[in-house]
Formats: C-alpha cells, structure tokens, sequence
C-alpha cells in the first residue's frame, strides 16, 4: 500500500454504519418567501393532498409486510493457550477442551412479492441463519427457506410454503425525487407492524457516501424513522407501492435513514431465485479518488518511487496480488483516465462502470503510469465473497 488515506474503497442489521459529521446548512431567507395569506402544506401533505394518505396505505399493504426471525450457531474455538500443560496444572478439567457454540438470534422485517410465499427481505437478516421463521400480520406462522442471499447488495430472498398471500405492488425508484413523502412499515425493536413517515431526502448516495464501501449499491436517503428491527422493510410511495427496502442507519443520528433502491432489489432478487446466487464482477483493486492535496503529498512522500503528473482521475493504491487487475498488469501509482472510452475522476464512476459489466468481458482501460499513458485490458472475475464464520 503507498500511504494511508481514509478514503480508500475496495473493488472487491437495520445495518448499523459509522457515526458521520455533517454540516447543518443555514436557511436562505430569500429563497423561502410564501405568498402573503397563504398556508403552505407540509411537504408530506402536499404530496397526497390528504392527510389521511398514510392510513389508507397501511390499510391497503401493510398485511403485506412481514416479521422475519432467524437463529445461528456460531462455533469458538478453545484458545491455542489453555491446551497448554501449564495452564492445565492450574485449571484442570474446567479449562474447555472442545469447541464452544453459541446460538445467537437477530429479527428483521420483509415483505412478500409473490402470492407463492416468496419475501425478499436484507442479507444480514438471515446471513448464516440455520432457522428462519416468518410471522404474518394476521399471526400465522410459516418456517422459512432462504432461496439465495447476495451480502455485496445486502438483498435476500426468503420462501414460506403459502399460496394466495397478499403482495406489494412495485414502483419506479429511478423516478424518485427528494421531497417526495413516503411511508416505512416494520418491525423496529421488536415492535411488531411499526408505521413511519417522512419523505425522500436525497437519492443516489454511493455506498461510500455513508461508510459502507464493501457494498455496491446506490441509496435512498430518507428520514422516515428506522431503527434496528426495520432492517428488510419496504419504504412506500403514497399510492402504496413500495420504491425501496430500508437497511441501515447511522448510529448516533437522528432522520439519517437509508434504504435500496427496489428497481436494484428486484434485480437482484431475480437472480438470487433463478440461480441462488449473484456474481459480481471484480477486479481487485483498491483505489482512491485522486485530488490536488493526494498529488502533492504522493509526489512529496513517495517521489522517488511514483511520479504523479496529474492531480484528476482514480488512483491505484493496492492491487491484489494473482488478482485480475494484477494479472493485466495494473500497478499501484497507476491512474485511471477512462474505462471503455469513458472518463472517470471518482471511485463510484469506476465502480458502477465495473458492475455494468460481464464477468469476462475485456474492460479497456487508459491509465497514466509516470506521466506515460497506456492502454490496459482487464478481464474481471467473479467477486470472491468473504462470510462471518
């Protein structure tokens, strides 16, 4: 690795993600005038023009959305230290001499998009699950089978043996816009058959916008409230039609909510029942967005070795080794000026076009190398996918 810099990405429940500082924008007087004897209505109300609207999609899908409780086994192992003869003179027989299990359990919320049973729900809400138990609003319960789950999206897709069960009509987040007002039904807290509202605060926020970087998602901000529990949940539109699934929060804050987009949820929910699974191109590359500040301190610190004559594009900072990136002969110092004849000067550019692309198609790229440029053929692999043991 070259130097230590925060921001570095890697290619490569509700979640909890890193407490974050955030400026508090000051109120533009001017840009705020309402006309004299005229009431502006709350953005959530103006949307619906009825202030009832949120019951009425509660009555209308909340029989939809569904309790999802899960168990795990997890195995420690017995310190290499106690097997050693001297701690077994003083400790005897209590010193544990088979591994140790423990059963840990964690709930979640889902909703179902299949008459059939099938729930799509949050990777971490049944990751590593040896049980999983589905509870309807009406109180039935069903044992649940995971038919596939993807942890670099954070989506599940979970099955119950049920017919005729009510579903969520499925809307168009790619239209979606801040302001808009929208409803989040779960579980937080145990809390069964919790409603939330508020509205869209911002669309498009990478992955590494809000300390996730080993994800691969696009989020929608909102600051209906979610807390653990809420994890899985969808996030509605005021026709009822649910736009997102909620899955994280930033510990600490308050209306910093973050949910999947359900036009990638789907997408990934076909794959996950067609193929149990979802592979994600990779190129093994750590990199960093590349800044007149990074320039400087590069050619200061490592001058000798690396010679930066641009201060614009994605910086290499660690290939790994027999990875794909390595094997075309990618380096770190390089820089990356396009992919397939497309600009890049920030990491979520390289990193969507990278996902855009098939497992084994030729990504061209042209990258600065020591003030030389070069043109670089990289065929991306499947991503390896590292679990919880």
């Amino acid at each position: 690795m070259l130097f230590k810099i925060s921001a570095v990405v890697c290619l490569s429940g509700c979640s909890f993600l890193p407490a974050k500082t955030f400026e508090t924008p000051k109120n533009d007087p001017q840009s705020q005038v309402v006309p004299q004897n005229t009431i502006a209505p709350p953005p959530i109300l103006a949307s619906s023009n009825d202030p009832n609207f949120v019951v009425g999609v509660v009555q209308k899908v909340g029989s939809a959305v569904v309790r999802i409780d899960s168990s795990r086994t997890v195995t420690s192992q017995t310190p290499e230290e106690f097997e050693d003869p001297f701690f077994r003179r003083f400790f005897g027989d209590t010193v544990p001499s088979q591994p140790r299990q423990r059963v840990e359990r964690g709930s979640g919320s889902g909703f179902i998009i299949n008459s059939s049973g099938q729930i799509l729900t949050n990777s971490h809400v049944v990751d590593g699950a040896d049980t999983v138990t589905v509870t309807l609003k009406d109180g039935r319960t069903f044992n649940g089978k995971v038919l596939g789950e993807d942890p670099v999206t954070d989506v599940a897709v979970i099955k119950i043996a049920a017919n005729n069960l009510p579903t969520l009509s499925i809307g168009n987040s790619d239209a979606l816009q801040p302001g808009e007002a929208v409803i989040a039904i779960g579980n937080p807290l145990g809390l069964n058959n919790t409603v939330t509202s508020g509205i869209i605060s911002a669309t498009g926020r990478s992955s590494s916008d809000i300390g996730a970087s080993d994800k691969r998602v696009d989020y929608i901000q909102t600051d209906a409230a979610i807390n653990p529990g809420n994890s899985g949940g969808p996030l509605l539109n005021v026709r009822g039609q649910v736009i997102a699934m909620n899955t994280a929060i930033i510990r600490g804050a308050q209306g910093l909510g973050f949910a999947i987009p359900i036009n990638t949820a789907q997408r990934i929910a076909q794959e996950l029942i067609a193929n149990g699974k979802v592979e994600h191109p990779y190129l093994g590359i750590q990199m960093v967005t590349l800044t007149p500040e990074i320039k400087e301190r590069i050619n200061n610190e490592l001058g000798d070795r690396i010679n930066l004559t641009t201060d614009r594009g994605v910086l290499l900072v660690n290939v790994v080794p027999r990875s794909p990136a390595f094997v075309a002969g990618l380096k770190s110092g390089d820089v990356i000026r396009s992919i397939n004849n497309q600009p890049v000067n920030k990491i979520e550019e390289v990193q969507k076009l990278v996902e855009n692309t098939k497992i084994g198609n030729s990504l061209q790229m042209q990258v600065e190398r020591n003030g030389q440029i070069t043109q670089i053929a990289v065929k991306p692999a499947p991503l390896p996918i590292r679990r919880e043991s």
